[in-house]
């Protein structure tokens, strides 16, 4: 078998600030241990996210140039809402500035209290904003994707049984609507086959709650639908994706995933009555509907984004790159969630540091340690991000203690993959005198983002 090179030619270039372990005690130490209030020129490899931290094509440079700033009705918006269409064949196309904001205008309309919104895993800011609107986010992860070594090919679906059952206990007047997130991000982002999609908007039909996907990674999961799913071997990217979103009421995407661009998200749905609710909302808070909240430069970008991604070259090379992290780590026993997923590697932080308990957040102090080795940042997905407090304010720590290592697209080489893989396996050598930390200062909601720790 031949390496798979990158699909594409580097143009342009972005230096790298390197930093020495004694600064890096330094930098941690005055970030008090959060990656995220760490300065990004601090930093050698940056995985903590790979949410508008792709880099731009020459097409989609060349789009921004031609991009119309017309404050109503730009020829930009009209290219994004017929590429948007053509994917998802949805009546309503809203533009929003990223995708928590079309979160926030979605859940603030249909949420409340005493409402519940059922998910396969809801991502930290969907859930944030469905408990800001008052209401409660339920998760129904299948039972493979609950067993991180497990090899299984589509951990991230929902539990179909579950699903019906939740709907049948909370009653379906309380269910706003029902959404699938593709790949499943917090779920080590795992695919989600097209049969449990589809299985899950007949379940959604029949009880009349309308069936909604998390689009962000839309076109990775579809490409592990034609490598795994019976039939779909022969079919395009783009077949794949128009079936997808076929089963769908609407969706809700960030474009700063699969769609390469920096900024940017969109609202879609054939709910007529729903989408004007959405603009009047969104008038309010992003901008006029056929700006939302964006530059027409980023309409453009978001419109050829959205053909890129869905090109079979780079959607093997992205997923095999992920892979070949995977690979490294196996010949040395570090555990993560197999099989790879299609955006990141996922540390399973429990099975890492099995001397550090929950309360102590095994995957924030993997987090440190991967900084101090070699500058690398990640984002723990556990405890710190999930975790809530009892009554008693005793911890209810979350179900897995994972450390993501999100890759952004087409930014680094083999090489850069290398050195992660290496300094992953340094820490792992010396795992046993690693400590866990305490939190010295949080916030109600999303306190990964600005919470401060001490080491234990």
């Amino acid at each position: 078998m031949h390496t798979i090179i990158e699909p594409f030619k580097i143009k342009s270039v972005e230096p790298i600030h390197f930093t020495t372990k004694e600064q890096r005690i330094n930098i941690l130490r005055e970030a008090f241990y959060n990656p995220f209030l760490i300065k990004a020129r601090d930093v050698i490899i940056d995985l903590l996210t790979d949410s508008g931290t792709s880099a731009m094509s020459s097409e989609q440079w060349a789009g921004i140039m031609r991009g119309d700033e017309s404050y109503a009705g730009s020829d930009s918006f009209f290219r994004f809402e017929e590429t948007v269409s053509s994917i998802t064949h949805m009546k309503y196309i809203i533009p929003t500035h990223q995708g928590r904001a079309s979160e926030k205008i979605l859940f603030s309309i249909t949420g409340g209290k005493g409402k519940y919104f059922i998910s396969n895993t809801l991502f930290d800011t969907t859930r944030a904003n469905i408990e800001f609107a008052g209401a409660e986010g339920i998760d129904l992860l299948c039972d493979e994707g609950k067993q991180p070594s497990l090899i299984a090919p589509f951990k991230g679906n929902i539990n179909l049984i579950a699903l019906e059952k939740c709907i049948q206990e909370k009653g379906a007047e309380n269910i706003p609507l029902v959404i699938i997130t593709v790949t499943n991000n917090s779920g080590g982002g795992q695919p989600v086959s097209m049969s449990n999609i589809k299985a899950a908007s007949e379940i959604c039909k029949k009880y009349n709650v309308p069936f909604f996907i998390d689009a962000c990674r839309f076109a990775e999961n579809c490409y592990f639908i034609k490598q795994r799913e019976k039939g779909f071997e022969n079919k395009s990217i783009f077949e794949i994706a128009q079936e997808l979103f076929s089963y769908a009421d609407g969706c809700t995407m960030s474009a700063k995933k699969d769609a390469f661009a920096n900024i940017g998200g969109f609202l879609a749905m054939n709910d007529e009555t729903l989408a004007m609710k959405c603009r009047n909302l969104l008038i309010i808070t992003e901008g006029f509907p056929t700006y939302g909240g964006l530059a027409g430069r980023d309409l453009e970008a978001i419109a050829i984004g959205l053909k890129e991604v869905m090109e079979e070259d780079y959607l093997k090379y992205r997923i095999r790159s992920i892979e070949y992290i995977g690979d490294k780590l196996d010949a040395v026993g570090v555990p993560y969630i197999k099989p790879t997923g299609g955006h990141a590697v996922y540390l399973d932080a429990k099975a890492f540091l099995p001397h550090i308990p929950s309360t102590e957040y095994p995957g924030q102090a993997l987090c440190g340690e991967l900084f101090l080795e070699g500058g690398v940042r990640g984002v723990e997905i556990g405890t710190v991000m999930f975790g809530k407090y009892d009554a008693d304010g005793k911890t209810i720590p979350a179900p897995m203690e994972l450390v993501r290592l999100a890759i952004p697209r087409r930014v680094y080489t083999q090489s850069h993959i290398d050195y992660v893989a290496e300094v992953i396996i340094e820490v792992f050598k010396r795992r046993e005198k690693i400590k866990g930390y305490k939190i010295i200062y949080e916030t109600p909601l999303l306190r990964h983002f600005t919470a401060r720790f001490e080491q234990l």
